[in-house]
């Protein structure tokens, strides 16, 4: 009972009835403060639609927006929403929706109030919001402002989208220049990338190629050069070739490194070659010293030739050491030999001497001059050598023996004067360069010829000479002075080094060797037979201690001795049948290869070191000359290939494409030689890369040339393209300048193919495409127009066809006197063979000839109906295979345009008779609107 009452009092927007709430809500004024909390308290009805309601009433519209998230798929609601933040419905001032607009993240709302708000501002705030592309683009094509349009088209970034946008905007031309602006930006963006990408792709390939080169001259320049172009690129590389470019970048540094290594090794070896040209040196002038020396002495001595023989032996195995790292000049061995043979030389005639010394002496004492003769000449001794004191008194004594008593004695002439001052000349340069021993025998020889000179012009050179002997005994006391605390420090390093028992052998033997070298260094300045036994003494110790040592050296002086040999041998095979086609990189190695194991088998008997060092130095010349030879080839062949690059570079006959590939087989034959000489292959390498260069240059302005023709060329066509697209026909007679177009593209062909003249055909091709279908569009309506023009005479063969077949009397239409004008030539055949139906069918009409203009009629309208509609009814189906059929096979022979099968229909219409009335009104008025609709022409 309570709750019937309840029911009974209560209000109506409380009523259980969803319906009654509703129409109950639709009486309350929000005016009112009780209704309007009525309303209030119906927006949180059970009943979405009842909630709707409720909120519009009350024009919530922040309400309204908030509980649309649980009411999206309502169409009421999104109807509603979009109405009232447009601005068609409700109150809501404008800052407020924008706010709402804010908050909204629905594309469906969003992409409504863009399209339908009432302030700009609005739109372009729920334009803000929209992300999704699609939504974006039906903006950008249909929005009916310019500037949402533009805004909305400014954000499509995507290519696809771009795309579409070109396609579908078409109202706006400023939105299409935009997309079709941002698709080229972004075209060229990636062809630039594209380019970059390939680019860079170049450079790894040459770099790694650059890096697997062998070094050349220009291998360091060429190098940087592409490391400059790469830090040039600005897209970043990928990590693949980012570690392809260090990899190649290592190599190259290790190439440029170990040519610099190469290098300083080559650079120390010219020092070292240096060195031991300024050893040699050293060593030959003092040997030429020392037999100098024994020419100008006063007597030659048992010393004399020991120190000569010590001089001998330290030559010798000082030049076989430097021989062995570095063969010496030629000027150099010439010296060398020419002081052997002088050695020789000295040495034959001393042992010739001591052979007859014996006899001399005897023969001498005896006054035996006959003997003594004999045994002077037995003796041979060499008139340019100072012979020895007792062969000198023998001499005399024949000189005497045979010289007359009475002879006077000659005076001294200005000759001898002379040379006598050119010898005291060479006494105090001898003296100034501190040679105390050649400084010494000069004195004594010149002392004794000096003082026998009597005449007066003698008394300058006794004076000069006495100057030059104080200076001599100034020199010998100082070299005393200074030796004699020199032989107790040797003599003591010495003993010290024979005590030491821990110091290796090779190290003992090096330190004795340079003391021994110091002790005879300093010849008899000081000398005393107690340091000299000390000394002596020392040094035997250390020569028993390394005794043992030495065998084993010489073992191993004996194995060296035998590889260097066998190293000769297989040198002297190879240069006994060279190759024709030796490569001198590959015979550089060998000669390389083969002076380092020369220097590795090392040292060798000093008895045979000069014998198989000449052998390994002959062999060496003679590798070299081949190397040299094969080099000279070389730069031949190299010399050839420059002549024919440079022709060429001048043969104008024959294409640049060839020349190009001609120009990269040269190239090719270029790396596969080896070297040339060392100072001509720089030189060729520069002449052939200059040859190439300009040719290469040809070729790049070559393609620079055919690239801006190219360039022209696509810029014709698309000046061409976008003419023919701001043309639009208006008169199906223009046809004319549609042929000229294409004409005019025809003669720009063919372009070049990239994606812009792809998409450039693409485009024309839906431009000739759409003024050919306009064209033929106007054809049609032109034509449909000379059927209603010609309507009266249409209308006067109906009119003489119900005659004929009501009376049975035939007559004729005058086109003339029906239309005033002359009848169009197309439908002439088709009058007079309407005229001559009613002449030739039988009245009344039978039935077949009904049904025949029945089916005729019929036939024409489904074919007229396929042109303009393009469909007929499904009753028609049969009739519109078979004129499927008849068009197809009308079309093996010849193609019909639209127009001319429009024309064919209408004069076959015309030329249907008699026909009778009732089937005619049956379809004149579907005829009359399929032509109506092919006489629509859209707007351009």
């Amino acid at each position: 009972m309570h709750g019937l009452l309840r029911r009974l009092f209560a209000p109506r927007w409380q009523h259980p009835d969803p319906e009654v709430r509703r129409q109950a809500l639709q009486r309350l004024n929000p005016e009112q403060a009780e209704q309007r909390q009525a309303l209030q308290s119906l927006t949180q009805d059970s009943d979405s639609q009842i909630r709707l309601a409720a909120l519009l009433a009350l024009d919530d519209c922040v309400g309204l927006v908030d509980a649309y998230p649980h009411h999206q798929q309502d169409e009421a609601w999104f109807n509603a929403i979009c109405q009232r933040l447009s601005g068609r419905e409700g109150h809501t001032d404008l800052h407020q929706r924008q706010t709402l607009v804010e908050q909204i993240e629905e594309p469906r709302v969003l992409s409504a109030v863009a399209l339908q708000g009432d302030n700009l501002n609005l739109r372009l705030t729920a334009l803000s919001k929209l992300n999704d592309e699609n939504d974006l683009i039906h903006q950008a094509c249909h929005n009916g402002v310019a500037a949402v349009r533009h805004q909305a088209a400014e954000r499509i970034e995507d290519e696809e989208g771009l795309k579409r946008l070109l396609k579908e905007a078409r109202r706006d031309r400023q939105v299409v220049r935009l997309a079709r602006e941002r698709l080229n930006r972004l075209r060229s963006d990636a062809q630039w990338l594209e380019a970059e990408e390939q680019q860079r792709e170049t450079l790894l390939n040459q770099l790694e190629q650059h890096a697997r080169a062998p070094w050349e001259p220009l291998y360091g320049g060429r190098f940087r050069h592409l490391e400059r172009q790469w830090e040039q690129l600005t897209q970043p590389p990928s990590v693949e070739q980012e570690q392809r470019f260090h990899q190649a970048l290592l190599a190259c540094r290790k190439t440029l490194h170990d040519h610099e290594t190469q290098e300083q090794a080559r650079q120390q070896s010219d020092e070292r070659r240096e060195e031991a040209e300024n050893t040699r040196e050293q060593l030959l002038e003092g040997i030429e010293e020392t037999l100098d020396g024994l020419r100008h002495a006063s007597a030659m001595t048992v010393q004399d030739i020991d120190s000569l023989r010590a001089q001998r032996q330290l030559l010798g195995q000082r030049w076989q050491a430097l021989s062995d790292i570095h063969p010496p000049s030629e000027t150099m061995r010439q010296r060398y030999t020419l002081a052997i043979q002088h050695y020789d030389q000295c040495l034959e005639a001393w042992q010739r001497w001591c052979s007859v010394s014996t006899d001399i002496e005897t023969a001498l004492t005896g006054g035996d001059h006959a003997t003594l003769a004999t045994l002077i000449s037995e003796c041979q001794w060499p008139e340019a050598l100072t012979p020895p004191a007792l062969l000198g008194r023998a001499k005399a004594a024949l000189n005497a023996e045979n010289t007359a008593p009475s002879q006077p004695k000659p005076t001294e002439d200005n000759v001898t004067l002379e040379a006598h001052g050119a010898e005291l000349d060479t006494f105090e340069h001898l003296l100034e360069r501190g040679a105390f021993k050649s400084a010494s025998r000069l004195h004594q020889r010149l002392k004794q010829r000096i003082e026998a000179l009597e005449s007066p012009a003698a008394q300058p050179l006794k004076t000069r000479l006495k100057h030059l002997a104080a200076r001599l005994a100034e020199l010998r006391d100082w070299r005393g002075f200074v030796a004699g605390p020199k032989r107790e420090q040797l003599c003591e390093s010495i003993e010290t080094l024979a005590n030491d028992l821990h110091m290796e052998e090779e190290a003992l033997d090096r330190h004795h060797r340079q003391l021994v070298k110091e002790w005879k260094a300093l010849g008899d300045a000081a000398a005393n037979r107690e340091q000299s036994a000390r000394f002596r003494n020392a040094s035997d110790r250390i020569h028993e201690r390394l005794a043992p040592w030495r065998d084993q050296l010489s073992e191993e002086r004996e194995t060296n001795l035998q590889a260097r040999e066998a190293l000769c041998d297989q040198l002297e095979s190879l240069l006994a049948q060279p190759a024709e086609d030796a490569d001198p990189d590959v015979l550089r190695q060998i000669r390389d290869k083969a002076r380092h194991q020369w220097r590795h088998y090392s040292p060798v008997p000093r008895e045979r070191s000069e014998a198989v060092g000449r052998r390994f130095g002959t062999i060496r010349h003679q590798l070299q000359a081949l190397i040299d030879q094969r080099a000279e080839t070389i730069a031949a062949q190299k010399r050839d290939l420059i002549s024919q690059v440079s022709a060429l570079r001048s043969d104008t006959s024959q294409p640049l494409a060839q020349r190009i590939h001609l120009t990269k087989q040269l190239q090719q034959q270029w790396r596969a030689l080896g070297r040339a000489p060392k100072g001509e292959e720089q030189t060729l390498w520069k002449t052939f890369r200059h040859e190439c260069d300009q040719l290469f240059a040809q070729r790049d302005a070559h393609k620079n040339e055919q690239a801006a023709r190219q360039q022209q060329q696509l810029d014709e066509m698309q000046t061409l393209i976008d003419a023919m697209d701001s043309w639009q026909p208006i008169e199906a007679s223009e046809s004319a300048t549609l042929e000229r177009f294409i004409e005019q593209a025809n003669q720009l062909e063919p372009l070049p193919r990239n994606r812009r003249s792809d998409g450039m055909q693409k485009r024309m091709s839906g431009i000739v495409r759409a003024r050919r279908e306009r064209l033929n569009r106007l054809a049609v309506a032109n034509t449909v127009q000379q059927w209603h023009s010609i309507m009266p005479l249409v209308n006067a063969h109906l009119a003489a066809d119900q005659r004929y077949l009501s009376e049975g009397t035939p007559s004729d239409v005058e086109a003339q006197t029906v239309l005033g004008s002359s009848l169009p030539t197309a439908f002439n055949e088709a009058h007079n063979a309407r005229n001559q139906q009613r002449h030739s069918v039988a009245v009344p009409l039978s039935d077949a000839d009904r049904a025949r203009i029945a089916d005729s009629l019929a036939r024409l309208r489904v074919h007229l109906s396929m042109l303009a509609v393009g469909s007929v009814r499904q009753s028609d189906e049969p009739l519109r295979l078979a004129i499927q059929v008849e068009r197809l096979n009308e079309g093996f022979n010849q193609e019909r345009s639209r127009d001319q099968e429009v024309i064919d229909i209408l004069i076959a219409l015309l030329a249907l008779g008699p026909m009778p009335a009732t089937l005619w009104d049956a379809e004149v008025e579907e005829l009359d609107n399929l032509l109506s609709r092919l006489a629509r022409v859209p707007l351009p």
